[in-house]
């Protein structure tokens, strides 16, 4: 048999054994719409589009995220997704414009417990690893850095950009921390700043304000995103403002805000913490491949 028949069979057994294991947690699949009338707002994120008609645009999802937050301030309960979502501008060993992604929800879900339910999830693909949890703070004192001490010309220098502090800590982030992250276990990275919380909830611990929030890496791979999610409709529209004026500043399109989203919100969504996953970065690191397109049926360009 060859190689891609036998990525097709096992991406097959482990969508099987993802919808199993949601189901044996009583966890509902929901299968919202792939095209909406609004683009998701994430300064990081760039969004496809499609021509809906003569006058109207809409935008191909990059999560489900609004439409199952909508569905759980509805009463859906415990809802997860696993199916394919869009991105522009993403092609590359890790990434392509369409690719697999299961998200979930969990009522009354505490980080943690989150937490150890993404584990098992990734379980399935990786088989038992250990797990260590790793704050922000503890990742960038590894590599000889205090995030919020140091001076910008020391972040600047590291970076060799004149940028401003947060995106300094970014590229820091992405480029010399993460790479190293999770060689032999799973890797929690956790305990953001505020300003990397997008929509995770954010509180004081230890005395420094933290974003509720989790990555999780192995090999160096980043394979999941987690919040306890904020559910407060004036932060929300805040915060995708500020997304908003990023964007402009970066030369990127801007989007109007989803308000039947924010209404959603403002009607209350119940406590909760969601999570997604890269399925495609799962089967890549489970087949040892170099890239995911040797896991995807048909790869962007193929």
């Amino acid at each position: 048999m060859s190689p891609a028949l036998i990525n097709i069979r096992q991406r097959a057994h482990l969508l099987k054994e993802a919808r199993a294991f949601f189901s044996s947690r009583n966890v509902l699949e929901v299968d919202p719409c792939a095209l909406s009338p609004y683009a998701p707002i994430d300064s990081n994120i760039d969004v496809i589009s499609a021509q809906v008609s003569d006058t109207e645009k809409g935008f191909l999802h990059t999560s489900p995220e609004y439409a199952m937050k909508r569905l759980l301030a509805l009463g859906s309960g415990d809802i997860y997704f696993l199916g394919h979502v869009f991105r522009k501008n993403e092609r590359g060993r890790l990434h392509n414009p369409e690719f697999t992604m299961a998200e979930w929800y969990r009522l009354h879900f505490t980080l943690l417990q989150m937490i150890e339910e993404t584990a098992a999830f990734l379980s399935l693909f990786l088989g038992s690893l250990p797990v260590r949890i790793l704050s922000y703070r503890a990742a960038f004192s590894q590599v000889g850095i205090n995030y919020t001490e140091d001076p910008l010309l020391k972040l600047q220098e590291l970076t060799g950009r004149d940028w401003p502090r947060e995106t300094c800590l970014h590229f820091l982030l992405t480029h010399l921390i993460e790479p190293e992250l999770g060689q032999n276990e799973l890797t929690v990275l956790t305990d953001y700043p505020p300003h990397e919380a997008a929509l995770a909830s954010v509180t004081e611990k230890n005395g420094e304000l933290v974003a509720n929030r989790f990555e999780i890496y192995y090999q160096g791979v980043e394979l999941s995103n987690g919040y306890h999610e904020l559910c407060n409709a004036s932060e929300l529209r805040r915060r995708f403002h500020k997304e908003n004026n990023i964007r402009k500043s970066a030369n990127k399109e801007t989007y109007a805000l989803d308000e039947r989203f924010l209404s959603a919100m403002q009607k209350g969504m119940p406590d909760c913490c969601g999570v997604s996953v890269g399925v495609d970065r799962a089967l890549m690191l489970r087949q040892k491949c170099k890239s995911i397109g040797e896991v995807l049926p048909f790869c962007w360009g193929k």
